[in-house]
């Protein structure tokens, strides 16, 4: 299924949805390749396959091989991330905060991209993960390259409904 169509057979009462995503997608404040990085990234987050193939799909003329792995890093990445670094901030013991990780993430720092697009991505994967430590580590460093607020907030926009488009689909289809 077509990204389009996917966005079509959404149901009226998530007619919002369809016109967010379609408009988010027509905004020209993101390059394509945050644009679309974002989107694979975002869908890939959702775990929703149909998404992630139409978001691939579309994405494909968009994205040069390093950018589409670059997205899938993001998502892959922060899904560990995530998790650990929720836990260390939710933890009431505070010691945790000062261990090592001890996880690998080299692709944080030698993502294969420009690394303010691979960081955007990063913060869009944490949104939808829900690590508050993260999302503010993420739009640290992107504050710290010059990305302005609009760039980040239209980021997090993004990553909020295509997670909903995604929520939205699972719940049609019963899984």
């Amino acid at each position: 299924m077509t990204l389009d169509a996917l966005i079509a057979a959404l149901p009226d009462y998530a007619k919002d949805l369809r016109l967010n995503l379609s408009s988010l997608l027509a905004e020209d404040i993101l390059t394509d390749q945050r644009k679309y990085g974002l989107l694979v990234a975002c869908a890939h987050a959702t775990g929703y396959r149909p998404l992630i193939v139409a978001a691939e799909a579309e994405a494909s003329a968009k994205l040069d091989a390093a950018a589409m792995t670059a997205a899938k890093t993001a998502a892959a990445i922060m899904a560990m991330n995530n998790v650990y670094y929720r836990f260390v901030h939710l933890a009431s013991n505070k010691e945790y905060g000062k261990l090592p990780a001890k996880l690998r993430m080299n692709a944080i720092s030698r993502p294969g991209i420009d690394k303010s697009d691979f960081e955007l991505m990063s913060l869009a994967v944490s949104a939808i993960n829900g690590c508050g430590l993260c999302i503010d580590s993420h739009e640290q460093v992107l504050r710290q390259h010059g990305v302005s607020i609009e760039v980040i907030q239209t980021a997090a926009r993004l990553a909020a409904v295509v997670n909903a488009v995604a929520k939205t689909h699972q719940a049609i289809a019963g899984n």
